[in-house]
């Protein structure tokens, strides 16, 4: 099978295109024929180390899977060969997306949802988990609380504000001028410019000065510092990005701030979750780009170099 392998930690040189045996299914387990993966921002951190205690080289590396079952395992009830699935792989165990085939435990896949082509799954299966993880099983957003989402053109932010509104929170995000049109149609409530506008300032406005009930942090720098300052009583801050600066979260104490730091668990339950909301039409992720297996180092730069004009995420097209 075709695979794009990294070689060694660093810049998108360091993959290269390879011919590897197809992997072997064992019992329990289900052996897909990839399609489509995708390519996230964990995806360009492991290429350049910062995960390098976790990851041994050579490598296959990539999260997100959408394809066709070609065989299962002894023990495997739920599948059979020719059922479409998606899910994402282990993260740090084993062999990653980047592949012509993979073998997973029948545990983490989920059929997928039909309404979805196979690109648009695979763009949707780790974000989507992080998302669900992180508004749903952590901050238990509820009908009717409201919500600030930084970052909401991105691939986790498109998704969370489409899975808050599912949910019955009022959305204010946070956005660059040229997305304001896009996160609109995603259903968000309050949509705040923050180039041109102080985005704590807005958000006291927009509340009344009551601040938001849980703030979804996908941009990192002292976003965990700041957010108390436009927190309700007893809000919620859930982060999914890197501690990479110190900070002082004493106005959290003032608030009797919760936090939490997610980093995805794989399960089938938060796909079937997902798919339920997709086929109910409140859920559709938005592919910016479509890149080919050989082109990933492509697809990594466009995204680790945050390209204007990029919205959502991109897909790789495995078969084509």
């Amino acid at each position: 099978m075709r695979a794009m392998v990294l070689d060694s930690f660093g810049g998108i040189d360091n993959f290269r295109e390879v011919i590897l045996p197809k992997p072997t299914v064992g019992a329990g387990q289900v052996l897909v024929k990839v399609h489509a993966t995708s390519v996230n921002p964990l995806d360009f951190q492991v290429r350049r180390g910062d995960y390098k205690d976790y990851v041994s080289l050579p490598a296959v590396t990539g999260h997100d899977i959408s394809g066709v079952i070609e065989a299962v395992g002894d023990g495997v009830t739920t599948f059979k060969p020719g059922d479409e699935v998606w899910y994402t792989p282990e993260i740090f165990v084993g062999q990653g997306s980047y592949a012509e085939y993979h073998v997973a435990n029948e545990s983490i896949v989920g059929i997928k949802p039909y309404s979805l082509s196979h690109k648009e799954a695979a763009a949707l299966s780790l974000v989507g988990g992080t998302v669900w993880e992180a508004l749903i099983t952590r901050a238990n957003l509820q009908v009717g609380e409201s919500i600030l989402i930084h970052g909401g053109a991105g691939g986790v932010g498109h998704i969370a504000i489409q899975v808050a509104k599912a949910a019955g929170a009022r959305v204010i995000t946070t956005v660059s001028s040229h997305n304001i049109d896009f996160v609109r149609s995603l259903g968000a409530d309050v949509i705040i410019d923050y180039k041109q506008s102080d985005y704590i300032e807005a958000v006291l406005r927009a509340t009344d000065g009551n601040g938001v009930n849980v703030v979804l942090d996908t941009v990192g720098g002292d976003t965990l510092a700041k957010s108390p300052l436009v927190l309700a009583q007893l809000g919620r801050v859930v982060s999914i990005v890197d501690i990479n600066i110190p900070q002082n979260l004493i106005e959290a104490w003032g608030r009797n701030a919760c936090y939490h730091f997610v980093f995805t668990r794989q399960n089938r339950g938060k796909l079937d979750e997902l798919s339920s909301l997709v086929e109910r039409g409140q859920l559709k992720p938005h592919i910016g780009a479509t890149y080919m297996l050989s082109e990933v180092g492509l697809a990594h730069a466009r995204l680790e170099q945050k390209a204007n004009g990029l919205r959502g995420k991109i897909a790789i097209d495995v078969i084509s």
